[in-house]
């Protein structure tokens, strides 16, 4: 910032020193140039003294408006400079939302799932993730389990231990019941999707399990705060 303050300092400086330079000129002329001289020259005289000095005005003037188109090309490329960084930054934005890599918050829904007792098969990875797809099939611009950040990349797995039980890892994470899934988008859409017919959490419902939807204007869901690896891609 500094430094276009000083090129735009420069630049109407030498603007003005052009333009003090052409009215002293033409001052000159008139203080110099009486009328008994004006009498007593010939008119070639005259005429070759005019013509000198519309050369020299004309010289002026030319340097004068090359700075002028300078301070207009400077001026131009900062506007455009300063429309580039804009665009930029709504790029990077887009791109993190993308990556999952800020927070954010917006109108969506909250779901809580919960195991009940005597109640099987519990609810497992497969569950979360089919809601998640439906989620995302209804237009969800982010979601989150647990506070884990879902993205493109993240693994939702069970982990068997013995006799059949497992519990969930989402994002490398452990994460146990109650399953707090919070989706942003319209609400509408993403309740319908999981509710209405072939909705998992419908199905969940049906065999038992506890099953809450909450409405809010405001869902907060945290940024992604694992790393973003490939393996095969170069």
């Amino acid at each position: 910032m500094k430094k276009e303050k000083r090129v735009m300092a420069i630049s109407i400086g030498i603007s003005c020193f052009a333009l003090a330079l052409v009215m002293s000129m033409q001052f000159k002329v008139v203080r110099e140039t009486d009328i008994t001289s004006i009498q007593s020259m010939r008119e070639s005289e005259l005429r070759s003294e005019l013509s000198q000095w519309k050369s020299k005005y004309d010289e002026i003037d030319e340097k004068y408006q090359e700075v002028s188109g300078k301070i207009s090309e400077y001026q131009s490329k900062k506007e455009s400079d300063n429309e580039n960084s804009s665009l930029l930054e709504k790029e990077q934005e887009q791109i993190n939302l993308a990556l999952g890599k800020d927070d954010v918050q917006g109108e969506g829904i909250v779901i809580t799932l919960n195991n009940v007792d005597d109640v099987e098969p519990k609810i497992n990875a497969e569950d979360l993730l089919v809601i998640v797809n439906q989620l995302k099939n209804a237009g969800a611009e982010a979601i989150s389990i647990n506070d884990e950040r879902i993205i493109n990349m993240s693994d939702v797995v069970n982990i068997n231990l013995e006799e059949g039980e497992f519990f969930v890892k989402v994002n490398g994470q452990r994460k146990l019941a109650p399953y707090i899934i919070k989706a942003i988008g319209n609400q509408a859409y993403l309740e319908g999707a999981i509710l209405g017919n072939g909705g998992r959490a419908d199905d969940l419902q049906t065999i038992g399990h506890e099953v809450s939807i909450q409405k809010d204007r405001k869902v907060e869901i945290t940024k992604y705060n694992g790393e973003i690896t490939t393996k095969y891609i170069q």
